[in-house]
């Protein structure tokens, strides 16, 4: 894994990602879980190449801020930028941008761990 890295995930504003369809606010804007939702998967599409047959990724911390309110019908980019690696952990700059304005609405940071798909689901016992 290389470190600067990056990776994209795009996605449109609609009524399935508002906050009021998704339970975190009242209005008809693009969710701070779906912005959150959008960067984890930048980041996984970071670590795309760099995973084995077996292996996945999960997200262990993140750490953002929704700076803006973006409208219906507007597309949202966020994109992941690998920051360090240690042992499985891998480290990310997130960000999310507005489509045409290219106005920053989110910015953070998040970490993925990488583990043996088996292994880990095996915790899970019942």
């Amino acid at each position: 894994m290389t470190i600067g890295k990056t990776a994209k995930a795009t996605t449109l504003v609609s009524h399935t990602n508002t906050a009021v369809t998704v339970g975190s606010g009242s209005l008809p804007v693009f969710s701070t879980p779906s912005m959150i939702a959008l960067m984890e998967q930048a980041a996984c599409n970071a670590l795309t190449n760099h995973l084995t047959e077996g292996q996945t990724s999960v997200g262990t911390a993140i750490n953002i801020e929704h700076l803006a309110p973006s409208p219906l019908g507007v597309e949202i980019t966020a994109t992941a930028e690998i920051t360090g690696v240690e042992g499985r952990l891998v480290n990310f700059n997130i960000r999310a941008f507005e489509g045409i304005s290219g106005k920053q609405i989110g910015k953070g940071t998040h970490a993925r761990a990488v583990v043996n798909i088996d292994k880990f689901m095996s915790k899970l016992g019942g």
